[in-house]
Order: structure tokens, then sequence, then C-alpha cells
């Protein structure tokens, strides 16, 4: 399965009638992120801020970022989920750029989720834009 795009997920958001079927496509969302290897699940790729371990990796190629990410609770491999597919393939420019906050306002997605995932969320945001900041000037 692959990741489909935050379009994609605004719209399939939208067409769920409650939060439960919500919840739910958001965890299936997490199951297209495929596994890390165990080699990367180390201190230095740990997301800090995030109530559960959630490990980052990222590279650049042809000046597009490029992320693999994992959690070990299957609700924050779907956060990530949401998050990649807006960050995705993208240059550190348009990162940047991106309104994640529009994104999250629109998917509702803060007032539905527990303080503490909140949180880990605005930490993994402020990872992935942390990285694209230092690529972003080091270009």
């Amino acid at each position: 399965m692959t990741l489909p795009s935050y379009e994609d997920i605004i719209a399939d958001i939208a067409f769920f009638d409650d939060w439960e079927q919500r919840y739910q496509y958001i965890i299936d969302l997490g199951k297209s992120i495929p596994p890390l290897p165990a080699q990367h699940k180390t201190d230095e790729h740990l997301v800090s801020g995030c109530q559960s371990k959630v490990w980052l990796l990222s590279h650049v190629q042809d000046n597009v970022m490029q992320f693999q990410a994992n959690s070990e609770a299957i609700i924050v491999n779907g956060l990530l989920a949401i998050v990649l597919a807006a960050y995705q393939h993208q240059t550190p420019a348009q990162i940047l750029a991106f309104d994640i906050d529009g994104y999250f306002k629109t998917l509702d997605l803060e007032r539905h989720i527990s303080p503490l995932r909140g949180n880990g969320l605005r930490a993994i945001v402020a990872k992935i834009t942390s990285l694209a900041t230092h690529k972003l000037f080091l270009s």
C-alpha cells in the first residue's frame, strides 16, 4: 500500500461519518508505512517529545526530502502517515511553506487526539521542519 496524498487524506477523512471510523482509517494509514529496520531504531533517530517511541530518518536526493519513520504505537504510525503525506518527496522550501496547521485544522485532528498525542504530533512536525531548515541553509 502506498501513502495517499494529503489531499486524498482530507477527502477520505471527510467521507467518514464519525471519529470511530476516522480512527480506524488513521490506523489503516499507519499500515502503509514500511517498517523501519531494527538497526535504525536508535536514540540518534528518536524524536523527543513523543509519548510513544518515534524514529525518523531523512535524506535528500535531487533536492527532495525523503523520510522513513516508525513508531511502536499503531495510532502514532497513522499520525506519521498523515504528516508524511504532506512532507514526503518535497523540497525543503516546500516543507517550510506548507500550512501544516491548516492541514490539521481541516482534518479536525487535534480536537480528537489526546493532548499528549498532539504534543507528539507537534514534535514530529518540529523535527521535520528543523531538518528541512538545516538542508535549505546548507544548499
